[in-house]
């Protein structure tokens, strides 16, 4: 092998320093010599890392941990630290150094270590070696608690360390492991170059010269808060290149004594070299102050250490390994700890000791050192000249004893971590050498060729053998398990024992001897011998006496020794007695005040929703007053001028009811009229001549109350706004009854006692319940116990109630009519024997038994009788016309007089009466022959009172439909269900295991594909959640966030990653265009595309369901980040946070409103809030406008969701992962709708259709091809072009021109209805354009995959099925082959006339259907009851229109018509029946929510059965 010469090593550095030093720029000064780096890199050409910051240490004796890896000895293994503190290092302070050191000498010790070594920083991830302190510690735990732990977390650790046993974990030293100024300059350039002023080659300074400037932001200097003050902040904190500088005033000191020498050389070099530049000049300083900084501390501070002197210098040797030693820091750093005493004495020139002032003590000789950790602007240290002071007290003063002891300013009052003020120096030093995994004593002495002691009694004669024992028995008497550190200070006395004295030294001369820059190596080109000899000369009093201009005289020769006859001698040896006592231990609880906030945040964010639910409802509310102003657009005048003729007041109604605005009209009929505020009727009064009215008056309370009672009706009770209102109406009604000859009676009475006689509509209404009750218990032999008894209150009150009659308008309501309806005329006026104008109990029971129990014969001779107006014994064609017109009342008139002439002529034509005029009661008979079955079963539907009264006649459901049954030669409709019932098959019954099993077999059939969509849906979502919960709960790289917050973690990453992939992949079920071309291809038979809003619904929900868990995870976590530690946050997030030692963590609203991820999670929480509430159906359907405008959030939506894990807190942002794939495709549909929606489409027809429907006919765009079923987006130019709403198409695919019907609902269609109005001038010019967009694919489209197809509309829902059976029809026409054989429409509408185009279009497909492919069932439900005896009146009248002219009576058609609604169940079962070898059957469903969910309810009815499949497709509106 190749051996360099010393000489290329120097030039290869060289060549390497000036490439890599950032100082070696190309802006930087040509010098003579080699900079020397300040991170420590390069000092070793052959192994440039050593004694670099960062570089791990380098052992003396093997590692000695648990595992033999990295875990630490601890407790039972090794005695616990506080109580080896209390036996082995406890003493008395106050007495002297043996070597008279100086306390300058300690503290100039420990600035030495913080130039070589810094371990403290804490490693990451956190491990914790926490200390237990024993119950009843005096300081600690005072209270005897037994549970007060003092954290101590793990220092840091090479990471390539720690693996194996022949690896073992090494820690690292934060700072260069050279003597080379680190203290001074720092560890790093940018450190170096945020000290200097670049001014002059000098360092910074702040307002005074002689100080450095604060701490600043880009230094990481330590922090810490003052434990016996709790002061925090940098202020008072100086700028030093050692970052733990600020620990105490005296180490502080020596900082600022350097800072100030390095000055003073440069302002000497500026002088005798006025055209050096800055950079020259602090090169030059920094090399002359590095150089006298190592003189200083190898020649004459560790002599004066160790008693001895190191070894000549022989030359740099480039093989010698420098590390520092794990064993040298705990060797040093306990050994210091001995000799610092409980106070530092401050002195001046004149060799006078000051006093020192103290808060809240006064003054004291000294500044004690417990109170003096981390001080922040110390009142005795304000000046250069306290600063000097201290320096020269600190010369003078004789330090403690070298020897255990270890006095309470250390061992009990030493700055403590997280929230601990106070912690045990020697306690936590254990746990140091525990961390570092440290030999025993006995190890480490015989790994080093020391002897080691026999027994415990050999370590030390000077040690108390009280002291020996006790630390044995912690030991259990085996002395190989003491401990190195413990080991080393009872073995020392006066001097360092022989294991530190040879760790030490060692480590000196290692690094004087491995460091290419040392000072005295004459081949590095930094000095000449002469100016080598001239360092040799300079001691720590020179520099002292260049900086403080003080007298020589004043300081010793040696300042770390102070011999007699030195000059200005101490007072006294300091002891305790005469300084203050030690700020006692404090305990911090971070969130201590922020309970309240935080619970009003977490309290505030779940009233999102809230808020924008009473917005909505806002709006809502908004919405419907504005729908309601356009509906009743034009009536304010008619209702004005109705107001005109009344009074208005409040009725009361009862007690516990809220009175209500009425108008009252006095009408010349003998009527009294009451009105609601809508002045719609609410009751009329008809007085009946010599009448006595009873009119009582309130005398007192305003007299503003009136009760009016009339025989055989309510009471009326009214109040008005003042006394002068009330004697208006009075007057008026006193004057009427005068006219009308009614016997009016006037009293007054109090208040309360008025309101006690009233007897109100809401008592009248109990007493009719029981009226009612008896009634049908009489006809119809029920227990008296279950129709209830009469009160038997003997009261007035009750005697009139019992004797009650019914009024025309309760005789009508009980009805469900109208009192002014021609059917409650004729009946009334037949039930009223005496005709006294009210139905008694006995006369409603007489015509009621008829109804219930009486014959076909008995039933139509009253009605007969009802109509024989003129009681001739005949029914002329006028009277049978009346009666007729009576029953067509309550059909909304459906039929025209011409028509119901048309039904009149023909039944009496059919009868054969067409020559008579007039009919017996036996042809009226006659002509009812065929119909003998429904007289029979017809009743006088009468409203149920509660208590179910209407159940008690309720007849069979079966006896009021009809089925469709199987005809070897039509499609006929069977009048009785036993035609079907003698069809079914027998099938063998099932136990209940079975049918629950065929059950769940239908209905996996059924939803075969939505069931796998949503289930591979959900097992991603649930595999994403489970992989990152998994990550974080095992697998992570260790970061401490799992061990922080577990629960947290993994449930806030668990479902951040399933929202990702949620909220990412639901913009694929709004790519309307993508959906209507996939569900055309082979996809369509596995995923149900039909189903895309549905499937967007339930992710919508499930993710928000996820958003709120993932919240719930962050209000976890941030409680526990506002209540960790500061070292441990760092830990957590490196990014974000540094630990500077001020160990307060980052309250909770910093979390939630001062960072990205907080404030974007707030945001998006609101937007979701918003999102979510306006877009449930209830306000949807209100306010569709304000759906449209919220649901467009979704932009900001993922915009925030973006910049929420781009912050990267915990890990790499993912989203972008789950979300690019699905934004490109749903950016690519949106392209192809946005470019067809700015195209304006011009409006060809428009027509104004009953109930508020409009028909609009517009142009086709070229290259529009659609298929019947679909549905299109359109927004109306002079409504606002980016409101779109969706409306199916009614016309068929071979149609030029597309056409809508669209029904006016809300403000958005009634305000489009009211632009397309008529207008003045002809032709389509000015009709408002239209913007179009689609069409859309759904599953109405799908009809024509199904052999046999059922289409059910309801309502406007008829719109799709429009174009599909003109679709149809036109197919058929032009002999296309379909798979279709059989469509079933059924239409269920209140009453035909409601969308009167829609049986214009099947009266269309009437005519073209010629393969009978159509069969339509119409069902009238505005219609009462099937076999009431108004509807049976109609019934037979429909058959026989239907029989006689082969079409409907009411719409016209073909199609059967019904009155009810449809029966669903049966009909499906029938159709399995008539279609047997069919396999499956599609319906699809258009309308209400209402009927879908009966037609959904009815098909798994039937899809329990083993026969034909109903496949369902449904749209609500």
């Amino acid at each position: 092998m190749l051996r360099a010469s010393p000489e290329a090593l120097v030039l290869l550095g060289a060549l390497l320093t000036g490439l890599l030093d950032p100082a070696s720029g190309q802006d930087a000064p040509s010098l003579p010599w080699e900079v020397q780096r300040f991170d420590g890199w390069f000092n070793n050409l052959r192994h440039h890392q050593r004694g670099a910051a960062g570089s791990r240490l380098q052992r003396l004796v093997p590692a000695n941990y648990a595992d033999g890896v990295y875990q630490a000895l601890e407790e039972p293994l090794l005695p616990n630290p506080r109580r080896l503190s209390n036996a082995a290092t406890q003493g008395r302070a106050g007495l002297a150094s043996l070597r008279n050191r100086t306390v300058l000498g300690v503290f100039f010790g420990y600035h030495v270590l913080s130039d070589l070594v810094s371990v403290e920083m804490p490693g990451c991830p956190a491990e914790f070696l926490n200390i237990h302190i024993p119950p009843g510690d005096p300081v600690f735990d005072p209270d005897q608690r037994g549970n007060v732990v003092l954290p101590f977390q793990r220092s840091r650790w090479d990471r390539e360390t720690g693996r194996s046993p022949s690896n073992p974990r090494d820690l690292t030293n934060q700072v260069t492991g050279w003597l080379d100024g680190s203290a001074i300059y720092g560890s790093s350039h940018s450190w170096s170059d945020a000290l200097r002023s670049f001014s002059g080659g000098q360092l910074a300074s702040g307002p005074d010269p002689a100080f450095p400037r604060d701490s600043q932001d880009p230094l990481l200097m330590w922090t810490a808060p003052d434990p016996a003050t709790g002061q925090r902040g940098h202020q008072g904190l100086y700028a030093f290149g050692a970052q733990r500088g600020n620990r105490e005033p005296f180490l502080q000191a020596l900082g600022l004594l350097w800072f100030r020498y390095h000055n003073l050389c440069a302002q000497r070099l500026a002088q005798e070299h006025p055209h050096w530049g800055d950079e020259e000049l602090f090169q030059h300083a920094r090399k002359k102050v590095i150089a006298t900084y190592q003189n200083i501390a190898l020649y004459e501070w560790l002599p004066s250490f160790l008693q001895q002197t190191p070894p000549e210098y022989a030359g740099y040797r480039p093989f010698t390994d420098p590390s520092i030693s794990p064993e040298f820091v705990v060797a040093s750093e306990q050994f210091f700890s001995t000799m610092v005493p409980p106070g530092v004495y401050m002195r001046n020139s004149s060799c006078h000791f000051r006093k020192v002032v103290n808060n809240g003590f006064g003054s004291s000789p000294a500044l004690r050192v417990c109170n003096s950790y981390w001080t922040r602007e110390n009142p005795n240290l304000n000046s250069v000249q306290e600063v000097n002071q201290l320096l020269l007290g600190m010369a003078s003063q004789i330090s403690e004893l070298e020897d255990r002891i270890v006095i309470e300013d250390l061992r009990d009052y030493w700055p403590g971590p997280g929230k601990f003020s106070r912690t045990d120096y020697v306690a936590s030093s254990i746990q140091r050498g525990r961390d570092m995994g440290l030999p025993s004593y006995t190890q480490a002495l015989l790994a080093l060729g020391l002897e080691a002691p026999k027994n415990w009694s050999g370590l030390n004669p000077y040690v108390d053998p009280k002291v020996l024992q006790a630390t044995a028995a912690l030991y259990n008497q085996d002395l190989s398990r003491l401990e190195l550190l413990l080991g080393g200070l009872l073995e020392s006395y006066g001097d360092p024992g022989p294991l530190f004295s040879n760790i030490v030294l060692s480590q000196f001369v290692r690094l004087r001897d491995g460091d290419r820059y040392w000072f005295e190596n004459t081949r590095n080109g930094l000095f000449t011998k002469e100016e080598i000899a001239d360092i040799r000369n300079t001691t720590l009093r020179d520099v002292l006496v260049a900086v403080t201009n003080v007298d020589p005289s004043v300081l010793q020769p040696n300042v770390f020794v102070w011999h007699n006859g030195s000059p200005c001698p101490q007072p006294q040896q300091l002891t305790t007695k005469g300084l203050p006592r030690c700020a006692p231990l404090t305990v911090l609880d971070y969130f201590k005040g922020s309970g309240p906030g935080y619970g009003l945040i977490i309290v505030a964010l779940c009233c999102f929703p809230l808020v924008s639910l009473v917005i909505s409802g806002m709006v809502a509310h908004l919405r419907n007053q504005e729908r309601k102003k356009l509906q009743k657009k034009g009536k304010e005048s008619v209702e004005m001028e109705a107001v005109k003729d009344g009074v208005t007041a409040m009725e009361w109604p009862g007690p516990k009811e809220k009175s209500c605005p009425i108008t009252i009209q006095l009408l010349p009929d003998r009527c009294l009229q009451v009105l609601d505020r809508r002045l719609t009727v609410l009751r009329t009064i008809q007085l009946q001549p010599l009448q006595q009215v009873n009119l009582i008056l309130s005398s007192n309370r305003g007299c503003r109350t009136l009760l009016l009672k009339i025989p055989k009706e309510y009471d009326l009770v009214l109040l008005f706004t003042s006394e002068e209102e009330r004697r208006v109406f009075v007057q008026q009604l006193q004057g009427l009854c005068m006219f009308w000859a009614l016997d009016l009676h006037v009293a007054e009475v109090g208040e309360r006692e008025l309101l006690r006689k009233a007897v109100t509509k809401q008592q009248r209404g109990r007493i009719l319940e029981i009226f009612f009750r008896q009634l049908f218990a009489q006809v119809l032999d029920i227990n008296q116990a279950d129709a209830g008894t009469l009160p038997l209150d003997s009261s007035q009150k009750v005697r009139e109630a019992l004797t009650c009659e019914l009024s025309r308008a309760e005789f009508a309501e009980s009805l469900g009519l109208k009192p002014q309806d021609m059917f409650v005329e004729s009946m009334f006026s037949l039930a009223d024997k005496d005709g006294n104008g009210y139905l008694s109990f006995r006369e409603f029971l007489d015509i009621l038994v008829v109804f219930m129990k009486g014959s076909p014969e008995d039933k139509s001779r009253l009605m007969f009788t009802m109509y024989d107006l003129d009681g001739n014994g005949f029914l002329s064609k006028d009277e049978f016309f009346t009666m007729m017109r009576s029953f067509i009342e309550i059909s909304n008139n459906c039929l025209s007089k011409a028509q119901l002439a048309e039904v009149v002529e023909s039944m009496f034509r059919e009868s054969g009466f067409q020559d008579k005029e007039e009919l017996t009661w036996e042809d009226f008979h006659f002509m009812l022959r065929d119909h003998d079955n429904e007289l029979r079963f017809t009743q006088l539907c009468v409203k149920g009172r509660g208590g179910g009264v209407g159940d008690v006649f309720k007849q069979n459901i079966n006896c009021r439909v009809s089925f469709i049954t199987r005809n070897p030669r039509k499609w006929v409709v069977g009048s009785s269900p036993r035609l079907y019932t003698e069809a079914l098959q027998e099938k063998m019954p099932r136990g209940l295991l079975a049918q629950k099993l065929q059950q769940f077999k239908r209905f996996v059939e059924n939803y075969r594909r939505h069931i796998v969509c949503i289930a591979v849906f959900s097992a991603i979502c649930v595999g994403l959640f489970a992989e990152r919960a998994y990550y974080y709960a095992f697998a992570s790289p260790p970061t401490d966030i799992e061990e922080t917050t577990y629960v947290g973690i993994i449930l806030s990453r668990g479902t951040a990653a399933s929202i990702s992939f949620m909220y990412s992949y639901i913009l694929l079920t709004m790519c309307r265009n993508l959906i209507t071309f996939l569900r055309e291809t082979f996809l369509n038979r596995y995923i149900p595309f039909d189903a895309a809003v549905d499937f967007h619904r339930w992710i919508a929900m499930g993710a928000v369901i996820l958003a709120i868990l993932h919240s719930a995870g962050h209000a976890v976590n941030i409680y526990i980040f506002s209540i960790s530690p500061l070292s441990l946050m760092a830990c957590v997030f490196p990014n974000v946070f540094v630990n500077d030692g001020s160990k307060l963590p980052q309250k909770y609203y910093w979390w939630f409103f001062e960072t990205v991820p907080g404030m974007t999670g707030v945001l998006l929480l609101l937007i979701l809030a918003i999102m979510y509430v306006f877009a449930a159906h209830h306000f949807r359907h209100r306010s569709f406008q304000g759906f449209w405008l919220t649901h467009h959030l979704y932009v900001l939506l993922y915009a925030l969701l973006i910049i929420h894990g781009s912050y990267a807190l915990i890990q790499l942002p993912s989203f972008h992962i789950y979300f690019l794939v699905p934004a490109i495709i749903y950016g690519g549909d949106k392209l192809v709708s946005l470019s067809r929606k700015k195209v304006e489409i011009s409006v060809v027809k428009v027509e104004l259709l009953p109930s508020g429907v409009t028909h609009l006919q517009f142009e086709r765009p070229q290259d529009f091809d659609y298929k019947s079923g679909q549905w299109v987006r359109i927004a109306c130019l002079a409504l606002g072009t980016n409101e779109y709403h969706p409306f199916t198409l009614t016309s068929a695919p071979h149609e030029d021109t597309l056409s809508l019907h669209i029904r006016a609902v809300g403000p958005w269609t009634t305000r489009l209805r009211e632009i397309y109005s008529p207008l003045t001038s002809q032709g389509c010019a000015r009709y408002p354009k239209l913007y179009l967009d689609g069409p859309f694919g759904e599953g109405h489209q799908e009809w024509h995959k199904f052999e046999v197809s059922v289409l059910v509309g309801g309502g406007i829902g008829v719109t799709p099925f429009a174009s599909i059976l003109k679709d149809l029809i036109f197919k058929s026409a032009l002999g296309n082959q379909m798979l279709c054989k059989k469509i079933y429409f059924i239409w269920v509408t209140r009453t035909q006339r409601q969308f009167e185009w829609l049986a214009d279009i099947i009266r269309e497909v009437e005519e073209n259907d010629c393969q009978d492919l159509v069969s339509v069932h119409i069902y009238i439900t505005q219609l009462a009851e099937k076999f009431d005896l108004r509807t049976t009146m109609l019934y037979i009248c429909e058959r026989h229109f239907q029989k006689v002219l082969n079409r409907s009576l009411f719409t016209g058609l073909r199609s059967v018509t019904h009155f009810g609604r449809p029966p669903f169940e049966p009909f499906f079962n029938s159709l399995q029946e008539v279609h047997p070898q069919v396999r499956k059957i599609g319906v699809f469903s258009c309308g209400p929510p209402g009927m879908t969910k009966n037609v959904e309810k009815a098909c798994q009815l039937v899809n329990r059965q083993d026969r034909a499949h109903f496949m369902h497709h449904y749209e609500n509106f």
